[in-house]
């Protein structure tokens, strides 16, 4: 679905994309980072909107250099911020997006009538979008992505702005997109919650760079677990010992110690550790890898340390 081939893109003096290297084959693939991360200007990369300085990038196959106009006429793209044209109706507004998107008058106004009813418009189609609230106004957002039938989807902070009920209606949308198997989804999100719902794989950046990249599946069926303690005692001279012992240990800011455990190893074998080493554990709490621990692992892992 997207391939990144040692992608480059700087402004000025300044590089925002590090060069970039990864396939990614899913139907869903979330894009995470840092505020700074790249995010944006990777999605407005691969859009044309920013020429790469060195190396380049696919989309279903094709090179966002070589092959730019096949390529942005699968494309559909909901942007992060609004950008309606005032005082346009939201069909019209719709139909107007179709048009440019190279559908003949009548078939654009056709789907976006039909693609306002399926995002809960319907009735307010013929109002002008200026007067819609938020959640109005991302749902015109995502009709107007989705309405010439792209074959990938990209999706810029979908659910900027919405409440609760809002938001699930929104991730309920998105979900059957990508379920009934014709449209790729790449989702930019600062919300953890939000890729965890509705994508496969996950892609981190930090500082223009890949921090990592993770099958979700892969990561919820897998064994990994890990521990949180709160000690008392030399926690340096512990986590030696745990890590002599197979495990892979981070101290928190706020002093826990995150105890990974490989297979063989439990709770039991942490406690005796403790024992001869003198440390008491005053509180343990077994836990499973979840995409925020993923995330953190990723972007703020700094000296052994976890914020």
């Amino acid at each position: 679905m997207l391939e990144l081939d040692k992608l480059q893109v700087k402004f000025g003096k300044q590089e925002v994309l590090k060069g970039l290297e990864v396939s990614l084959e899913s139907r869903a693939v979330g894009l995470l980072g840092p505020n700074g991360a790249g995010k944006t200007t990777l999605l407005n990369t691969l859009l044309g909107f920013n020429p790469p300085t060195s190396g380049t990038a696919r989309v279903l196959g094709f090179d966002i250099l070589k092959d730019s106009a096949e390529m942005k006429s699968l494309i559909g793209y909901m942007p992060e911020n609004d950008s309606f044209v005032s005082g346009i109706t939201a069909v019209r507004f719709v139909t107007l997006m179709a048009e440019l998107s190279g559908l003949p008058p009548d078939a654009a106004l056709e789907k976006a009538h039909e693609t306002l009813f399926w995002t809960g418009l319907g009735e307010a189609r013929y109002r002008k979008v200026e007067t819609f609230s938020q959640g109005m106004k991302q749902m015109v957002k995502l009709a107007q992505a989705i309405v010439h039938g792209p074959k990938v989807l990209f999706l810029d902070e979908p659910t900027n702005g919405l409440d609760p009920p809002a938001r699930q209606r929104m991730l309920s949308l998105i979900n059957d997109i990508v379920s009934k198997g014709t449209t790729r989804l790449l989702l930019s999100s600062h919300l953890l919650r939000d890729v965890e719902e509705c994508c496969q794989d996950v892609l981190i950046l930090n500082q223009g760079e890949i921090a990592g990249c993770h099958n979700l599946e892969e990561e919820r069926e897998s064994k990994f677990k890990f521990l949180e303690l709160d000690l008392q005692g030399d926690r340096e001279a512990f986590a030696a010992e745990l890590d002599r012992r197979g495990c892979s240990s981070a101290e928190y800011a706020d002093g826990r110690l995150k105890v990974v455990l490989p297979e063989g190893l439990g709770s039991a074998d942490v406690f005796m550790a403790a024992v001869e080493m003198n440390v008491q554990v005053r509180k343990m709490e077994m836990k499973r890898s979840t995409l925020e621990d993923i995330f953190l692992r990723a972007v703020e892992k700094r000296h052994g340390r976890l914020q």
